[in-house]
């Protein structure tokens, strides 16, 4: 109950402090919405060239995208300032942090909570609202259940992500674009329907990494339309045990890093 005071004080410390100057804040909260709606305007844009993409409409695409931008922004706004720790390590605040009796990663989550992402999730939502919507789906029990945990597996799979790559930093302070690489480049990834990568990305980035079992397989799912790439239709529903192979080898990481960070002095 402590603890959750500690993390309670800090995180409403750190919501006025983002809203102290409103017309800054107001202005943050809505231009941060650009990124996720650019993706979405990225995949009408496409459409426009083409009636299918790797064999997928319009109305299916917007699907994969909805369930990947409604998840990439809710670990974004949650999770996704621990890309920060390598700043934190380079000056010495991590060692504040450590000497607190308190678990480092939730304190350096709400270092620096970012308010302002607060309508990426709501956009993201919209849109994933408005795909299912506009597609013909067979509702079952289980494809309302999936329906409900598709977003929170991806938002727990991309937060696993977000803190594995930050990790980096405790071996490699300038590991930023790496770390990029997987985060913001998977939210890409995970956009349109894994059918239009060549095969070797694909094995790599959608099934050895996971990234396919994001929004694709789900999305499919939900369709009930057969995977192009022949994976059974229970590949669908594996997403939340996906997210959980993430989220182990995130926590491994992170054990890890900060057992092998050494402090600045400072």
């Amino acid at each position: 109950m402590g603890d959750l005071k500690a993390y309670t004080a800090l995180g409403a410390a750190q919501l006025r402090s983002a809203t102290s100057y409103r017309t800054s804040f107001l202005v943050e909260l809505f231009g941060n919405v650009g990124a996720t709606v650019f993706d979405v305007i990225t995949v009408l844009v496409l459409f426009r060239a083409t009636p299918a993409v790797g064999g997928f409409s319009l109305r299916e695409a917007m699907l994969i995208v909805g369930l990947s931008s409604a998840g990439f922004a809710l670990a974004d706004l949650t999770v996704g300032n621990v890309d920060r720790l390598k700043s934190y390590v380079r000056a010495g605040t991590l060692d504040a942090v450590l000497v607190r009796p308190l678990p480092a990663l939730p304190q350096l989550l709400l270092m620096d909570l970012p308010v302002r992402k607060a309508l990426r999730v709501v956009f993201g939502f919209v849109v994933l609202g408005v795909a299912v919507a506009a597609n013909d789906i067979h509702w079952t029990p289980g494809r309302v259940l999936l329906m409900m945990i598709t977003p929170l597996a991806a938002a727990a799979f991309f937060g696993s992500i977000f803190v594995i790559s930050a990790s980096l930093a405790f071996w490699w302070v300038d590991s930023g674009e790496i770390g990029a690489a997987f985060t913001y480049g998977g939210r890409d990834f995970t956009s349109y329907p894994i059918s239009v990568y060549g095969s070797w990305f694909r094995n790599v980035f959608a099934y050895a990494l996971g990234f396919g079992f994001v929004a694709y397989q789900p999305a499919l799912a939900l369709l009930g339309r057969a995977d192009p790439l022949r994976l059974p239709a229970w590949a669908g529903f594996l997403s939340p045990l996906v997210a959980l192979g993430a989220a182990a080898l995130a926590a491994a990481v992170w054990r890890t890093g900060i057992r092998h960070y050494r402090s600045t002095g400072s």
